[in-house]
């Protein structure tokens, strides 16, 4: 092996990116490839008539994650942006003038479960200590594991803890058995829908998410989530990574079972290891010959896929009444939205929607009395879409809005832009028009998702749809645990 390895990274989401820069600073020669026109993959941004949309994800959840990443590098979450804890954290709609803010500390949070159901502050700490155990245990022994094999977690310790992690158990039993309420039981149950699968299948282990939630707090980097892109990318370029956009993976040409070249739209890039950040599917059908695939398309095809979502971003020229960043409305039936997504996949009669409107917190990405606003629905993935689906969505949800908060937005809409399963396809290459990777059931948990490492010797996987799963923090932590390997790999070369 040559001493400065030539490494090319298709994708420029967050696992690409860390995966990058982590390989840049260990002295590899590094180039992101990204079919877009920006860094981020689903979390770009769109700018139009100054507002700022972040595209992909709002919440910033599991704060420790971003900074222990920034501290590999000698940085700190402030050098690159303002992060700003909220409080109330979010909103949940009930109904009509039937509100539940989610505070934003521990204290406030015992007296809203005393108020709503007495008695229950008890179970509360019970069941918040329990996701801490988890979330420590899992954050730092689970998911940097590489998961090549049910080997990595033969391990005393890490067998006493599966047990405490509740891997067997399900978040509706968990749940159930502590709380009565149906409005507490909603608020815990309420991450699982975008986990990928319903309550009843979703292992305890997640309540680590209700930890992440109702503990460590709901964030916001003051200018917008796509902050954390440009400090990744900053760091990346920092440490002497290439980047190029604009230009799309047609091909991996393997010889001898090594990728030896990354053909694309405009030229082709010799290569001595490739990380695949793009849609593992995409890679492992499309871009590989058969010889060279880690799975059939019967294997994918059998795949618990999590949702994809129906967006709309909304420029509106004036400001909303008693709106909170976050806001999420639950005035329907949730096991039924549920099942319309995992069990009978199909446009859901009565949606849970999810409302985020950042100009409440940050003023920058709006213009002067206007508001920034996006409404999303859940959805099952691989639905037929079409622009007259999306108008008859859109016109529910504003109307629903409107009773719910009072807020009448229909005639002070500047613009709107939907986005739903054909964009995520066109843009991502995304299985199915996903929008959040696979299901996190208990048969797709660590080494049970599809691998990091592929038939080809010199090619690892890397993102949501492999260890250790969706999300920003799992996928930044996705690209730490494939440095980590390519790194063992060429020191053996």
């Amino acid at each position: 092996m040559e001493k400065n390895p030539r490494i090319t990274v298709i994708g420029a989401g967050f696992a690409g990116l860390a995966a990058a820069a982590l390989l840049a600073k260990d002295g590899c020669e590094v180039t992101v490839i990204e079919k877009n026109e920006m860094a981020g993959g689903r979390a770009r941004t769109w700018e139009k008539d100054g507002f700022l949309f972040d595209m992909g994800p709002s919440w910033y959840w599991m704060p420790d994650v971003f900074e222990n990443y920034y501290q590999l590098f000698d940085k700190t979450t402030s050098d690159f942006y303002e992060l700003k804890r909220l409080s109330p954290s979010y909103r949940i709609y009930f109904g009509k003038d039937d509100t539940l803010d989610v505070p934003a500390t521990l204290d406030d949070l015992y007296q809203l479960f005393e108020k709503l159901e007495p008695g229950s502050s008890k179970n509360l700490k019970s069941f918040l200590d329990q996701a801490k155990y988890k979330y420590d245990v899992g954050m730092n022994e689970y998911v940097f594991k590489p998961s090549h094999s049910i080997m990595e977690y033969f391990d005393p310790r890490l067998a006493i803890s599966g047990i405490k992690l509740q891997l067997l158990g399900n978040m509706r039993k968990h749940v159930h058995k502590l709380f009565k309420n149906e409005r507490l039981r909603k608020l815990l149950e309420f991450p699982v829908l975008f986990l990928g699968a319903t309550p009843q299948n979703t292992p305890a282990l997640y309540s680590l998410m209700n930890y992440a939630d109702l503990v460590l707090g709901t964030w916001y980097p003051m200018g917008g989530m796509h902050k954390i892109v440009s400090a990744m990318q900053k760091i990346a370029e920092e440490q002497g990574v290439k980047f190029i956009f604009n230009t799309e993976v047609k091909k991996i040409a393997v010889k001898n079972n090594i990728a030896e070249e990354v053909i694309t739209t405009k030229g082709t890039f010799k290569s001595d290891f490739v990380v695949g950040n793009a849609d593992y599917h995409h890679i492992d059908q499309h871009l590989f010959e058969k010889p060279y695939r880690n799975y059939s398309e019967k294997y994918w095809d059998e795949r618990t896929m999590a949702p994809s979502c129906l967006l709309f971003y909304i420029g509106l020229n004036k400001k909303l009444d008693n709106i909170l960043h976050h806001n999420l409305f639950f005035d329907e039936n949730f096991d039924q939205h549920a099942e319309e997504i995992y069990t009978k996949p199909q446009w859901p009669a009565k949606p849970l929607f999810y409302a985020c409107c950042p100009s409440v917190t940050d003023l920058a990405v709006a213009p002067e009395g206007c508001e920034n606003l996006f409404f999303l629905v859940p959805l099952a993935p691989n639905l037929k879409d079409s622009e007259s689906k999306r108008e008859e969505y859109f016109n529910l949800l504003v109307e629903r809005f409107k009773n719910l908060t009072g807020n009448d937005i229909k005639d002070h809409i500047l613009f709107k832009r939907s986005y739903a399963m054909n964009d995520f396809v066109a843009d991502y290459h995304a299985f199915k028009g996903n929008a959040y990777g696979l299901a996190n059931t208990l048969k797709q948990t660590a080494f049970l998702k599809p691998k990091m490492k592929s038939k080809v010797t010199n090619f690892l996987y890397t993102g949501q749809l492999t260890v250790p799963g969706p999300g920003v923090p799992p996928a930044i932590i996705s690209g730490q645990v494939v440095a980590k390997e390519i790194k063992k790999k060429l020191k053996k070369a």
